[in-house]
């Protein structure tokens, strides 16, 4: 029987994701549009060029009142004011108090995180407000970032009490890639294929029981995710050729193997120990 040809699996890089600096995504309530009316200027002298037109006065008080902001073009050459962005107060007043869960690094919070909140400061945060300034921070990217790492989730002592589900760290990352701006000539679609595959392996769940819990409506995350199972499922076969080939090999080292072949010893000797992994295990008599 002729030797299968081997071809070495492409190796996948387990590097964490440093997460982006980026400011939080959601905006506080726009400021009250009902500002005092500027004290309107004193009115020239009769005729001439000092006198203003009807309706003029109006315009210039709204004017005054209101600050210059910004503008963004629409796409359509008209050029729209854009309010600056600003960080809810509730926002800062946590990072005041807690600053190793909403300072500069933001980890994932504790399942009813917002109950302890209120139970340690029951005159400070009104319910309402407090809901709303945590659904802000959970929405922003920097927290869906780490999020998407896997990270535990924190309670307000900053302890890690309990890991992140799959299913939620699957779907920050689709949401933080979707965020994402690609520059010029990088391929987002491959790094969260990677990324995902990667969520993946670290659940240690089936590709049925990670599938079951993370699809969804959306066709197009489900299609990535067949895509990556397809690509798991290729590399698996490679491994458990190259196994067999070992096996049937004689060889007694990794190295001898791959010297045969011309392969890679480390890369060859993680793909033999993938497809072990893979074997059922014999059940001894």
């Amino acid at each position: 029987m002729t030797d299968p040809q081997l071809t070495p699996a492409p190796q996948v890089t387990d590097a964490p994701v440093t997460p982006a600096v980026a400011p939080v995504e959601a905006t506080a309530a726009p400021a009250d549009a009902s500002a005092p009316r500027a004290e309107r200027g004193r009115r020239g002298g009769r005729g001439g060029r000092n006198r203003r037109k009807p309706g003029a006065e109006a315009g210039t008080a709204n004017a005054e009142a209101t600050p210059r902001q910004p503008r963004q073009n629409d796409g359509k050459g008209t050029q729209a004011p854009q309010a600056p962005r600003r960080t809810h107060p509730l926002l800062e007043q946590l990072a005041a108090l807690y600053p190793h869960l909403f300072g500069a690094v933001f980890l994932p919070l504790k399942r009813g995180i917002f109950q302890d909140l209120q139970e340690a400061h029951p005159e400070v945060f009104e319910r309402e407000a407090l809901k709303v300034a945590l659904g802000i921070h959970t929405r922003s990217t920097r927290y869906l970032q780490s999020v998407a790492e896997g990270r535990q989730r924190h309670d307000l002592l900053g302890n890690a009490v309990e890991a992140m589900a799959p299913e939620h760290v699957h779907h920050a990352l689709l949401e933080v890639f979707r965020r994402r701006k690609p520059r010029d000539g990088e391929d987002t679609t491959e790094k969260l294929r990677r990324r995902l595959r990667q969520a993946f392996e670290a659940s240690g769940l089936s590709r049925e029981a990670y599938a079951e819990l993370v699809r969804s409506r959306d066709e197009a995350a489900n299609q990535l995710l067949n895509e990556v199972f397809g690509e798991i499922t290729a590399e698996d076969a490679k491994a458990e050729a190259l196994l067999r080939a070992f096996d049937a090999s004689g060889r007694s080292s990794v190295e001898e193997f791959a010297d045969m072949y011309g392969l890679d010893p480390r890369q060859t000797g993680r793909q033999l120990e993938r497809a072990r992994s893979l074997r059922p295990a014999t059940v001894a008599a």
